[in-house]
């Protein structure tokens, strides 16, 4: 059963994006591979798994597709519109065609046309192949919001005509980081949950990896889609050291580094050589450097905080957001002291993204517990309490306000 399971979650992507393109409706292709699926369980369990599984399963859902188009007519009818409209905007495929449709659905499900909440849903929904439940946990969301956000997902791609393909050559370079961020968006959730009893979703972050790894078979020499692929192996690595026994943060600096995983890390460091070759880096690429050197280190001691600055100097050239400006505070102040850093915090004060990020509140009261400033401190660590997400996290801060009011007494 294992066997037929891996070849279910492997095929399952791959053909209903083959379904997708062929008839030019999500809706459709679901429910025809999902009978193609639900078939092989009855036959290959008595048959054994036949020698060509992918081709099994899409001869079965075509054949399920042709039959329901014969007995709806007008639906037929529609489809082959949208097809010829399709195939008008594609043009041939030079050389026979994509190696795996899948990378059409990749951009498919992110296109900018869909709102962006509904991106991320949609990629969960039809390339990672979960449940609209499991998207619905994913996004914290109820069960209807969240089949409400598909159904609008798939009824814009289908009244919009947008047509299951790639991108031309000229405009990849404006439509990958879309397909990028609904990737990274999805392993950031399983990183560091937004709320719930939980720090991590290693589910979520292991599908994001997943479907980078897909990507980046598919597009072996975009140097980002290898980036983000380092990134994630290189801080996946840590996972099982971000937390106690009891599911409580563990800081960085107090991971047991022998927990971190090997294979992962040595992984992700080649693929860094490869997006920081051939040209000015990525963002991606950027920040897996950065993981590679944390990963590097021995211990946190060991730790080369002149090179992280100098790498968060790179990606602000690049990306000059609010959040890497925290992250390169965070950095100085382990390079520089802490008064040197909390002086850079305190000039993002008024950064709008920053007023809610219990991140910046936290990183702040860090830096004020180590300069003694016990007052601020404390404000501090309530203000981030205020906005803290996860029940890990929101433990955290609780246990640094006891410390805080120990040491105060």
């Amino acid at each position: 059963m294992d066997q037929v399971e891996a070849v279910f979650r492997e095929e399952r992507g791959r053909l209903l994006a083959a379904l997708a393109r062929r008839f030019g409706d999500l809706d459709l292709a679901e429910e025809v591979t999902s009978e193609a699926i639900e078939a092989a369980l009855v036959r290959w369990p008595v048959d054994g798994v036949p020698p060509n599984p992918g081709g099994w399963l899409m001869t079965t859902a075509r054949r399920k597709a042709v039959d329901r188009l014969r007995r709806d007519q007008a639906y037929a009818a529609k489809l082959a519109i949208l097809q010829v409209d399709a195939d008008r905007a594609e043009g041939p495929r030079p050389g026979g065609g994509l190696p795996d449709e899948r990378l059409e659905l990749f951009f498919t499900c992110a296109h900018p046309a869909l709102a962006p909440e509904d991106r991320g849903a949609l990629t969960l929904r039809c390339l990672a192949g979960l449940s609209t439940p499991e998207v619905a946990r994913a996004f914290l969301v109820p069960v209807a919001t969240m089949a409400k956000r598909i159904v609008r997902a798939k009824a814009r791609i289908r009244d919009a005509r947008i047509p299951f393909r790639v991108p031309d050559a000229d405009e990849l370079p404006a439509r990958l980081p879309g397909v990028l961020q609904v990737i990274y968006s999805v392993f950031t959730e399983g990183y560091a949950a937004s709320s719930g009893p939980y720090l991590q979703r290693t589910d979520l972050a292991e599908e994001a990896i997943r479907l980078a790894r897909i990507l980046h078979g598919l597009l072996p020499g975009e140097r980002e889609v290898t980036g983000l692929l380092a990134l994630m192996l290189l801080v996946h690595a840590r996972c099982a050291a971000r937390t106690g026994p009891d599911g409580d943060v563990v800081l960085l600096e107090d991971q047991n580094r022998a927990r971190w995983d090997a294979d992962l890390i040595t992984e992700g460091r080649a693929l860094v050589v490869s997006a920081l070759t051939g040209g000015p880096a990525g963002p991606y690429a950027v920040q897996a450097a950065i993981a590679a050197v944390h990963d590097e280190a021995p211990d946190f001691v060991s730790t080369d905080w002149p090179q992280i600055v100098a790498l968060y100097d790179v990606l602000l050239t690049i990306d000059p957001s609010p959040v890497i400006a925290l992250n390169r505070a965070a950095a100085v102040a382990f390079r520089d002291g802490p008064e040197t850093g909390l002086a850079l915090l305190d000039s993002l004060a008024a950064e709008p993204r920053l007023r809610d990020y219990h991140p910046y509140a936290l990183a702040r009261a860090d830096l004020l517990h180590r300069l003694n400033r016990l007052p601020e401190a404390r404000a501090a660590y309530e203000q981030a309490l205020g906005t803290a997400g996860s029940d890990p996290e929101r433990t955290h801060i609780h246990r640094r306000l006891a410390a805080l009011t120990s040491e105060d007494n």
